[in-house]
């Protein structure tokens, strides 16, 4: 990945108290930034605007 986490990192509202999830940052380039939330040292995953629409898309659909 080399762009930058602009926005601050967001956990989803399904999320338990435990902490055991993902959390979501836009990128400088317009893409999506995301971390472990218990291994926030540890680098990202980047993904390209188009790549984390069709994610969204997917995940979104009755196919998941």
């Amino acid at each position: 990945m080399t762009s930058e986490a602009v926005g601050p990192y967001r956990k989803s509202s399904y999320s338990g108290q435990q902490g055991n999830c993902v959390e979501v940052a836009i990128t400088d380039d317009g893409g999506c930034a995301v971390r472990d939330s218990k291994d926030q040292a540890r680098r990202p995953l980047g993904f390209a605007r188009a790549q984390w629409q069709i994610f969204l898309a997917h995940a979104k659909s009755e196919a998941c």
